[in-house]
């Protein structure tokens, strides 16, 4: 066991990089201005499914500034060769190849860019574009009768035992169809690009979450190789997912760079937004389960229909839950997707396991009430002592303790069961609960560290930070593995030229750049102990490398701390005017355990009995995370999920003109999201402790578990609160009338 010791980890550290968000200072992707920047501004389909049979430029080529107006008719010169970077590519298909073609497969499809010296000139040139089709009526609803499956996915079915026959003999059986509406991740950053060609050689700034998965597609579009990309993204202002993809605005942008010869600015608006970068596809979730009398689950039959668009099929996770996360001998799961006349769809945050959880998690709920079980008994009666699925050995599972302490924290023995049977005057009270699951997913990474003379240090890595604090975790990591202060360490990212790293999404950063920080770190430490034990000139000379720590950028004995030396006399005394490795991280390939994180999420509302109002008053998640890195990054993160199930499950909603396929709230007015007035008193409590087996560092991610098992919690809170089973999200007044 190494006795370097620990001072940043583990401390509820404020982010490295506030006082630059805070002042402005932090340069996002519209922030960057080359030299010569122009402006693009796209032009979208007013229809949903069509041909274009004409676009009038006319109007738009004679405006003052206007530098042109591209679209299919120019037959642009794009490859779209296979990008074999893709990475857990949630959609399959032909992709959405820009001006290729005359055909509109949905509404705010970009049909034309128009580029100009001003973004006004370019916004006013874009309105005055006319485009004329030849439409068809759209098909843009997933509950619409008739409308044909997609059944090709061999991963869409999962079976175990005989769930018919065990769901036909079981003792108490519920079955309830389960509606999710289709959520859009609206984070407050827009979309942007900035490209500039140099050449053959494209830099892109670009909001991203995967500057690699960035670089490889657009060299896979532009058919150059990805060494001659450059994306660089330092900071991206929330995402939720939907910039895990290279969306088709990135192609405008570099197309019209290409074709103008000037780096070019592109900024999708907040409403095409909701056309352009991926949703939370809405899902009709059926479930039929069945138990003992004493809650012993015998059978679960799951059928689910998600929407994705014709011409790629979106899949996610939203199976799995279903399969491991309880003891349930006979399964039977099909999941279907449903094509229509929309874009793809994307990851959203929890992305799949957060449906899933929903329907699972309200089943229970319902069980429970019929069989007169507390519903934290029943989820403690139906734990695995093995992963159901697979069969392995969970890695940690501490399910039960989150259970536990989060009924004991949240003083859920004051729970009536009896539904409307807690007032506090016109409010109707009520409490309810959750658990959740999320897969520790791992990839490979690396991470490049090097030691000045000065005694200061960088780190780089190619990942992204959305929000999370990645710029203040690694931070922490290197500090106390270089045994250097927080000041003395430099973290950068964001750049496709640094040591590359996997996507910064599914709560997978800190597991892979975080063990390739660490190691990196310990491998340079180390050389800077051997260098220093090996030199006959330093007071470390003869020492038992083993016995030698550094602290505050002092290397010495760790039984004797006035025996030692600085980096700076040691690099300096050698005439090193630096030391510098490769940190790397490879997860274990042999699979021999289950590896998730767990989550118990309690909830408390208030609903007005007469206008049918629901009114959070408090909540507490608990969670299995493994080793918690960042205190205080961590109680953010599990607020912010908290937030964002709360508007889940009570406000959001895209809603979709079916007769045209227009998205009629594609705006923060319409759409509504959480602001402070609705989020009431919020707490989440991390478990002590680490999973060994995750990875070096012990941690097995917290972006995703925190946002999952809420929306069912309230609920389920919302029932106890009223007595009405809602089984639709959002939960609307109008339900509860």
């Amino acid at each position: 066991m190494s006795l370097q010791p620990q001072a940043a980890v583990g401390a509820p550290l404020s982010r490295v990089d506030g006082r630059l968000k805070v002042t402005g200072q932090a340069k996002y992707a519209a922030d960057h201005v080359p030299h010569g920047m122009v402006h693009a501004v796209v032009v979208d389909s007013r229809v949903a499914r069509g041909r274009i049979t004409g676009i009038d430029t006319r109007a738009a080529d004679a405006q003052p500034g206007v530098l042109g107006v591209i679209s299919h008719l120019d037959k642009p010169e794009l490859v779209y060769r296979e990008n074999q970077g893709a990475w857990l590519d949630p959609a399959v298909g032909e992709r959405l190849h820009v001006f290729q073609d005359d055909k509109v497969r949905f509404f705010g499809q970009p049909v034309a860019v128009v580029v100009a010296r001003t973004l006004e000139a370019a916004q006013h040139a874009a309105d005055l574009v006319k485009v004329s089709y030849d439409a068809e009526r759209p098909s843009t609803d997933l509950t619409a009768p008739g409308v044909p499956e997609n059944e090709s996915l061999p991963q869409q079915n999962y079976a175990r035992g005989n769930p018919e026959e065990a769901l036909a003999s079981a003792e108490v059986r519920v079955e309830s169809t389960y509606r999710l509406a289709r959520n859009h991740h609206n984070a407050m950053e827009l979309h942007a690009t900035v490209a500039r060609w140099d050449g053959e050689r494209l830099t892109v700034w670009d909001k991203t979450q995967w500057t690699l998965g960035a670089r490889d597609e657009l060299a896979a579009v532009f058919g150059i190789p990805a060494q001659n990309v450059r994306v660089v993204s330092p900071f991206v202002g929330g995402a939720f997912g939907n910039a895990l993809r290279t969306w088709p605005h990135s192609t405008l942008a570099a197309l019209a760079a290409r074709e103008t010869g000037r780096p070019v600015k592109l900024v999708l608006t907040r409403e095409q937004l909701y056309y352009g970068v991926g949703f939370r596809p809405a899902y009709e979730y059926r479930l039929q389960v069945g138990s003992t009398r004493n809650g012993r689950l015998a059978a679960a039959v799951h059928r689910v229909r998600g929407e994705t668009s014709r011409y790629e099929t979106f899949g996610e996770g939203v199976m799995v839950p279903g399969q491991m996360h309880y003891a349930t001998p006979h399964v039977r799961q099909a999941y279907r997707t449903v094509p229509l006349d929309v874009n793809t769809p994307t990851f959203m945050r929890g992305p799949g396991y957060s449906t899933g959880v929903f329907a699972m998690e309200s089943a229970l709920d319902e069980l429970a009430h019929e069989l007169g079980v507390d519903p934290v008994e029943l989820r403690l009666r139906n734990e695995p002592e093995e992963d159901p699925a697979s069969g392995l050995p969970f890695s940690t599972r501490r399910l039960r303790e989150c259970l536990r302490v989060g009924a004991r924290e949240f003083g859920w023995q004051r729970r009536n069961p009896r539904p409307r049977s807690r007032r506090d005057g016109d409010w109707l009270i009520g409490m309810g609960m959750a658990s959740g699951v999320y897969d520790t997913l791992r990839m490979r990474s690396e991470a490049r560290v090097r030691l000045d003379a000065d005694g200061t240090a960088l780190v780089q890595a190619s990942t992204s930070d959305m929000g999370p604090g990645t710029y203040t975790s690694m931070t922490q990591l290197a500090a106390d593995a270089l045994g250097l202060t927080m000041r003395t360490v430099r973290f950068e990212l964001g750049d496709s030229t640094f040591a590359p790293s996997p996507p910064h999404g599914g709560s997978q950063t800190m597991a892979g750049v975080g063990s390739a920080v660490q190691d990196g770190c310990d491998k340079l430490r180390q050389e800077a102990i051997k260098l220093a034990v090996e030199d006959e000139r330093s007071p470390l000379h003869g020492v038992d490398a083993a016995d030698v720590v550094v602290r505050g950028g002092r290397l010495h004995v760790a039984a004797d701390p006035a025996r030692g030396e600085t980096y700076r006399q040691l690099l300096a005394r050698n005439g090193r005017t630096h030391l510098e490795v490769t940190g790397t991280f490879t997860p274990a390939g042999d699979d021999r355990f289950s590896m998730y994180a767990y989550s118990a999420v309690f909830a408390e509302v208030a609903v007005d009995r007469r206008l049918g109002l629901v009114r959070m008053r408090r909540m507490l998640g608990v969670y299995d995370v493994g080793r918690v890195i960042s205190p205080k990054l961590a109680d953010s993160q599990a607020l912010g999920g908290m937030v964002g199930g709360i508007g889940g499950a009570l406000l959001e909603h895209t809603v979709t003109d079916h007769r045209d396929g227009r998205i009629v709230n594609a705006n923060l007015a319409d759409y509504l999201v959480p602001v402070n007035a609705d989020i009431p008193d919020l707490r989440a409590i991390y478990l002590d402790g680490a999973d060994n087996h995750a990875d070096p560092i012990g941690v097995k991610g917290l972006g995703e578990i925190v946002a999952i098992g809420v929306s069912p919690a309230i609920a389920n809170a919302v029932f106890n609160a009223t007595g009405r089973r809602v089984r639709e999200l959002p939960i609307t007044a109008e339900a509860l009338l």
